[in-house]
């Protein structure tokens, strides 16, 4: 046999072993350009003949995946005069790097498949007989021999593989979704942090004006001997505890851009546009019953259990297969035997090795172990989804609470608190009650009128969080509630 026929054996044997490249590689996207190819979320992927559909999540980076040729990115909000939560969300899911982090970890999942159902690489063996280099008997031929063998795992084995890697590279999929919900909760708080602050602000400022008409008032009544020195002095006092808070309104402001600002991984001092003077009411909510039914349906981090508990159930398959043997077939050319050229012809050999599966108890030990992690994975399950319940029961008391106490403040407490200073102030300038009176009702209305913000800021954190144990934004059911509207500015 010539040496071009003997190099030729390895693919032969990969063509017999069905180990094609073509086969085995996983399908990749079409299109131009001769950089990498970055799977993208939310495409289908066609890997090993199997379809896989990830999520949709923003990735970022440029369209071909080179982070050294990435243009830089555009300043957040350029030109914008307002900031809204649907535009922070987006570039908060745009630009923090945790969702890179997960993307990754999923792109390295991913990249465990064409690993799991690969072939091992064929050997090659070549041996030579020293004493055949120069014999003494010159009837006796050069001897050598050539042997190119590949191991063949049990029919089914590969498969199982692959399907545990594909139900890895899923349930990464899912923590991708998980830690955008995530995210997604941490820029809507953040938001209406920034919001409550900006309108405590705006509260304040309406105090200050108020407080210096009450002293002007109190100047002139004292100058015509109809009030005290107090009148004016406590008037002043007021003054300064508003503008001490108004001091620290400004350093909340600057924290909360600060944290605004990180979420979006950029430096915390970058100037942001102003938050809304109001904020539109979202959608109607369904009941309870619902939602939990919604959450335990689409919740990521139930999902990806499931695709683990899938990935075990692959593991227990393969164990069972490890029983089996594998195979390991062989061509050799050998001209060791006879040595003489009469015998060339019985130097070609074909045959196949195989390991003899004899010592099961290990394999056992697998099949239990496989079996063991199954039941923990069902179990897991089962608390998360009675977890995934009462987080969703207790968000959605939490969110109806607030809302109540917001239609409270716009309809009675608001109202009466405006009635209530107008009334202090005409029976002051009457004559009738005096200016600590006066004083007291015009903090009692800052203070509500704090508390009503503070109660629809948190109104609005909670809907963030319901919606992130939900897995997302609830669809309006056929029994809703009313949900709050700011008033009109008093």
């Amino acid at each position: 046999m010539r040496l071009t026929q003997l190099l030729c054996l390895p693919a032969i044997l990969c063509a017999l072993a069905g180990c094609s490249a073509h086969a085995l590689r996983p399908a990749q996207p079409t299109g131009g350009g001769a950089g990498p190819i970055k799977a993208s979320l939310g495409a289908p992927v066609e890997l090993g003949g199997i379809l896989a559909v990830a999520h949709p999540v923003a990735v970022p980076g440029d369209a071909t995946g080179s982070a050294d040729s990435a243009a830089p990115p555009a300043p957040p909000f350029a030109g914008q005069a307002e900031l809204s939560a649907d535009a922070l969300v987006e570039q908060v899911l745009a630009r923090n790097p945790s969702l890179a982090q997960m993307i990754a970890a999923w792109q390295v999942a991913q990249a465990r498949y064409p690993q799991a159902i690969s072939l091992e690489d064929p050997t090659l063996a070549a041996t030579v007989g020293p004493g055949t280099i120069r014999p003494d008997d010159p009837g006796v031929e050069f001897a050598y021999r050539l042997e190119i063998a590949q191991k063949l795992p049990f029919p089914g084995k590969r498969a199982l593989r692959g399907e545990t890697a594909l139900a890895e590279a899923s349930a990464a999929a899912r923590d991708v979704d998980d830690v955008r919900l995530q995210l997604i909760e941490a820029a809507r708080t953040a938001f209406y942090d920034y919001f409550l602050v900006d309108r405590a602000l705006e509260v304040n400022a309406d105090s200050l004006d108020l407080l210096k008409k009450f002293r002007d008032n109190a100047e002139k009544r004292y100058e015509l001997g109809l009030v005290p020195q107090q009148d004016k002095l406590q008037a002043e006092v007021e003054l300064g505890r508003e503008q001490e808070r108004r001091l620290a309104l400004e350093q909340m402001r600057k924290v909360a851009i600060a944290r605004i600002n990180t979420l979006m991984h950029l430096p915390p001092d970058t100037a942001l546009p102003a938050p809304p003077k109001s904020v539109s009411p979202p959608a109607a909510m369904p009941e309870a019953a619902a939602l939990r039914e919604l959450a335990v349906s689409r919740r990521p981090d139930l999902m990806a259990l499931a695709d683990r508990i899938r990935a075990e159930e692959a593991q227990l398959g393969l164990a069972h297969k490890e029983f089996y043997p594998d195979f390991e077939p062989f061509f050799m050319y050998d001209r060791f035997m006879g040595n003489v050229s009469e015998n060339r012809d019985l130097a070609t050999m074909i045959g196949v090795r195989t390991n003899v599966p004899v010592y099961r108890a290990r394999r056992y030990g697998a099949v239990s172990e496989a079996e063991a992690r199954i039941a923990q994975r069902r179990a897991e399950l089962a608390r998360l989804t009675d977890q995934v319940n009462f987080q969703v029961q207790e968000a959605y008391e939490k969110v109806l609470q607030a809302q109540q106490s917001v239609a409270l403040y716009e309809k009675t407490i608001l109202p009466k608190a405006k009635l209530n200073i107008d009334a202090a102030f005409a029976e002051y300038m009457a004559g009738k009650l005096s200016f600590l009176y006066l004083v007291e009702a015009q903090r009692s209305l800052v203070n509500l009128r704090d508390r009503y913000y503070e109660t629809l800021a948190e109104y609005f954190r909670r809907r963030a969080t319901l919606e992130r144990v939900i897995g997302g934004p609830p669809e309006p059911g056929p029994d809703v509630r009313e949900t709050p509207s700011l008033p009109a500015k008093r």
